[in-house]
């Protein structure tokens, strides 16, 4: 071990025998904070069985500092910052492992145990005493620009694909925080995220933080003015819908939807767009996936506007029809589900004559033939349903299937 940092870890050991909060004056509360600081930024190697008594005692050092910081205001004055900084990207800053299962095959999120990070119980203390600073009313922003700029985020962005859920917990929260905070860093860090989904869309297909950025854009997107601007209208178009495509959807389904939805209500003409895009991206052989696919329609269909579902009524129904006669229970029992929800089916209603002689064939032609009898049961109240909306376009349209049936029949 290089002899500089022995001499820090010394000093980091015999400083946790004076607590920061003891008698002292302010100035040498400011002092030792400042040392404390310091004596963080050595970085123990979690992997080796060494230094216990070292580890130990920065642990200490780092709750007694987040419980400091906790209790008081005022402490982290400006002349502060660069030792803050420099412990926090010591310590977080950090190469990320490659990532290989058990069998030395890359890692799979959908099909691995995620790995937890062995430093964590300082990386949590050092996330946590971060947080505190930028919620603190101390916070000085235009101080703080000097440290938290494009490199900075960047190397927080980069650590969104470690293995460990509890890491990415913090960093949302962190870089939540830091959006909220640094009104210069916002259209940085939209970019930022939007290369790293636009990487794993064509690219990699690989990455842990997916879900837990989507999550933070969730929050984004909330707080966007209406009219949207055109660079938000086109990140839904190059980059969120896009997203569907990716293999792993089931690790960031809920939140995808999710941004999906706020995007709607903030503009209810993009529904077309969505519903389109789905259905363009709709996946052939992936019944889970697809089962994922039929309740973000749902979703949709509680906000999308009337005029916007009579525009995308028919190729959407196109495709319903084709859900519910799949084979897959799932896929067939959750489309069906969606006829409980009285706004869907007063849609449907004002649009029977647009959706009646599409859904009709298909949904008639299997009536009888699903394996399955609960399935049966539900299609014949569907077909009910028809018959009680509008009985003459039911029966013609029902009589041109026959006439077409029959047609085939003969050739």
């Amino acid at each position: 071990m290089p002899a500089t940092k022995l001499t820090a870890l010394g000093s980091c050991r015999a400083s946790s025998c004076v607590y920061i909060g003891e008698e002292l004056s302010d100035v040498e509360r400011h002092e030792l904070l400042q040392q404390k600081f310091a004596q963080c930024a050595v970085v123990f190697d979690f992997q080796s069985p060494q230094d216990l008594d070292g580890k130990e005692a920065k642990q200490r050092t780092l709750s007694e500092i987040l419980e400091y910081i906790s209790d008081r205001t005022g402490v982290i004055t400006p002349d502060l910052y660069p030792s803050l900084f420099k412990m926090v990207s010591a310590n977080l800053f950090r190469t990320i492992p490659p990532q290989y299962n058990a069998f030395g095959d890359a890692y799979d999120p959908e099909e691995d145990e995620p790995r937890d990070e062995p430093a964590w119980p300082h990386l949590y203390l050092v996330y946590h005493i971060f947080l505190r600073f930028l919620e603190s009313s101390d916070f000085n922003q235009s101080i703080a620009r000097s440290y938290i700029d494009h490199q900075f985020t960047t190397q927080l962005l980069e650590l969104f694909d470690c293995e460990d859920v509890r890491e990415r917990e913090s960093l949302k929260t962190v870089l939540h925080r830091i959006y909220g905070k640094m009104l210069n860093m916002r259209s940085f860090i939209r970019k930022s995220i939007n290369n790293i989904f636009l990487q794993f869309v064509y690219e990699t297909q690989r990455h842990n933080g997916i879900a837990e950025l989507l999550e933070i854009l969730g929050s984004i997107i909330n707080g966007f003015t209406v009219p949207l601007k055109e660079e938000h209208i086109s990140f839904l178009h190059r980059v969120l819908l896009p997203l569907h495509k990716a293999r792993p959807m089931s690790l960031y389904y809920a939140q995808l939807s999710y941004c999906t939805v706020q995007f709607l209500e903030k503009d209810p003409t993009l529904a077309e767009t969505i519903v389109k895009s789905l259905l363009r991206f709709w996946p052939k052989v992936n019944s889970p996936k697809e089962v994922m696919f039929v309740g973000e329609i749902e979703g949709i269909m509680d906000v999308i506007e009337p005029a916007q579902f009579t525009a995308v009524c028919q190729p959407l129904f196109q495709q319903l029809v084709k859900c519910i006669v799949s084979p897959h229970f799932q896929i067939a029992e959750r489309t069906l589900g969606m006829w409980r929800n009285n706004y869907f089916v007063n849609l449907i209603t004002d649009n029977i004559r647009l959706i009646l002689p599409i859904a009709l064939s298909g949904i008639y032609r299997h009536s009888r033939s699903h394996w399955n009898r609960n399935i049966h049961n539900q299609v014949y109240q569907i077909l009910r349903f028809f018959v009680n909306v509008d009985e003459k376009l039911f029966e013609q349209c029902l009589s041109d299937f026959r006439r077409q049936r029959d047609y085939e029949r003969r050739r």
